[in-house]
């Protein structure tokens, strides 16, 4: 079993079991132009008392590590938890459903879609609207000011804004909240913006604006 492999069958177990989830942050965003390989998953989830032992289940030791207990209470105190096989040392970041409005509304508006595995193999997943996976690239930038954030950024408004995806990105939603994070923030959007616009002009292609 490969990383890509783990992955799907962690998203693969919270659809058997029913437990709300939504997949955010650079893997969401392939399927909205982002095409850098990443080495991990952050999935975003909203499991109840009757999740912990069923998700548990299905990571069994000793080749995994998915703890009930540890599951219950990193969902109580709203922190990350982890599904990790030790065997490979692969680790999937599970966050836990805040209750900031911000987080709340992304959640109530995802979607479903189908990604690809590295076979070409198709599956279906919750994930986060363009919009909302921006908005994440953002609030993630401001705390690390990593260069990958801003280009992920310019891969989903480039595909979303020629016309490639079936959601667009609210770009006066994005622009308020940058603005709301800080003026550092709203710069590197617009600038990364207005790069994205450039580029499709040069190309003639598609865009909605």
């Amino acid at each position: 079993m490969n990383m890509l492999d783990f992955y799907i069958r962690v998203v693969k177990a919270l659809d058997e079991i029913g437990a709300p989830y939504m997949i955010v942050g650079a893997f969401g965003g392939t399927i909205f132009g982002i095409t850098r390989a990443t080495n991990d998953i952050d999935i975003i989830v909203d499991l109840h008392d009757k999740d912990f032992e069923i998700l548990s289940k299905k990571f069994p030791l000793p080749r995994y590590y998915a703890d009930p207990e540890m599951i219950k209470n990193s969902v109580e105190m709203g922190i990350m938890f982890n599904i990790i096989d030790s065997s490979e040392g692969y680790k999937a970041d599970l966050v836990p459903l805040k209750r900031e409005p911000d987080y709340q509304i992304a959640f109530e508006r995802r979607i479903r879609e189908t990604f690809t595995d590295e076979n070409d193999k198709p599956f279906e997943a919750w994930v986060a609207q363009p919009t909302d996976i921006i908005i994440g690239k953002l609030e993630a930038w401001n705390e690390g000011r990593s260069n990958k954030h801003p280009d992920d950024i310019f891969a989903i408004l480039f595909f979303c804004l020629s016309g490639y995806s079936n959601y667009d990105v609210n770009l006066d939603e994005v622009t308020k909240k940058a603005a709301r994070i800080g003026q550092d923030t709203l710069n590197m959007w617009n600038k990364t913006l207005a790069r994205a616009k450039e580029e499709i002009e040069k190309g003639s292609t598609p865009r909605k604006w």
